[in-house]
């Protein structure tokens, strides 16, 4: 049977592709920041998982204003790279798995979710940034994806109590996969920003840290807030926080923070990351 070995969460910003293609690593402005992600590499080295499914929101590169679904699963056998807008490197495909996308289309949509089925996914810096961060590659990537694009761009957007719902059918599809696989799941974008208006630059370190700290011990909490709510607390664009919360609800087992690391600013963001296990 597949298992489920663990969740990832990290902000996805187009800059740290940008620092990575420039190799900026060790610069004083980058390094604290990609530090925090050592831990995180190194227990992907030594867990080697099969299949990352990833929650993720599209910025436009696949989806765009005039056609956007709240839930998009990919079932494709590659997804394609492409930049849009940043001036990022445009990296190799990356792999995906047939059998295990369709596995958790049909499952979703007996759970009564109606998703739209992507057998053609372009995905951008919200999946390409984070793969990078965890899962170093050298022209070939060394797991297949899922990649499940959830809508933070165009209200209404799903809300927090949705998201963790969306995670918890995940988990249960996989759980029920019975092919022998060891999946990590991922969950992209926040913290807590905003990139326009008055506010453009706020971040709440606070606030911040209690998600992350109430994400292992106290999820459902986390799942009261209102997308209102979170866009006061968080900015309009910490609103990805519901990509979190669709990570941790796919985690079946028993929950425990291996690693945590929080860094402002980097790129007027606040900057998390955090690795959970989920143990039998």
């Amino acid at each position: 049977m597949a298992r489920i070995i663990g969740g990832f969460t990290t902000s996805h910003i187009p800059a740290i592709g940008n620092a990575m293609e420039k190799g900026l690593q060790q610069e004083p402005y980058w390094k604290p920041f990609f530090d925090g992600y050592l831990p995180v590499r190194m227990w992907m080295k030594e867990m080697k998982p099969d299949v990352a499914v990833i929650f993720y929101n599209d910025h436009g590169l696949n989806f765009f204003l005039d056609h956007i679904s709240t839930f998009a699963v990919g079932a494709a056998a590659h997804y394609y790279n492409g930049d849009e807008g940043w001036g990022l490197p445009t990296l190799p495909p990356v792999p995906g798995d047939l059998e295990l996308s369709w596995h958790l289309i049909n499952s979703l949509v007996a759970d009564e979710f109606d998703i739209a089925m992507c057998q053609e996914m372009m995905v951008d810096h919200g999946l390409i940034v984070p793969i990078s961060l965890a899962l170093p590659h050298d022209g070939e990537w060394p797991v297949r994806v899922v990649p499940i694009a959830i809508n933070t761009v165009q209200h209404p957007v799903p809300s927090a109590a949705r998201c963790y719902k969306l995670g918890q059918a995940v988990g249960r599809a996989l759980d029920t996969y019975e092919e022998d696989l060891k999946i990590v799941v991922f969950g992209t974008g926040g913290m807590s920003h905003q990139l326009q208006g008055e506010r453009a630059g706020y971040i709440n370190k606070k606030f911040d840290r209690m998600f992350m700290d109430k994400l292992e011990s106290d999820p459902l909490s986390l799942t009261r807030y209102s997308i209102s709510q979170l866009m006061e607390i968080a900015g309009s664009e910490g609103v990805e926080l519901i990509m979190w919360l669709a990570m941790r609800g796919a985690l079946t087992g028993k929950v425990r923070t291996l690693h945590s690391n929080y860094h402002i600013p980097i790129s007027n963001t606040g900057a998390g990351v955090l690795l959970l296990e989920n143990a039998a």
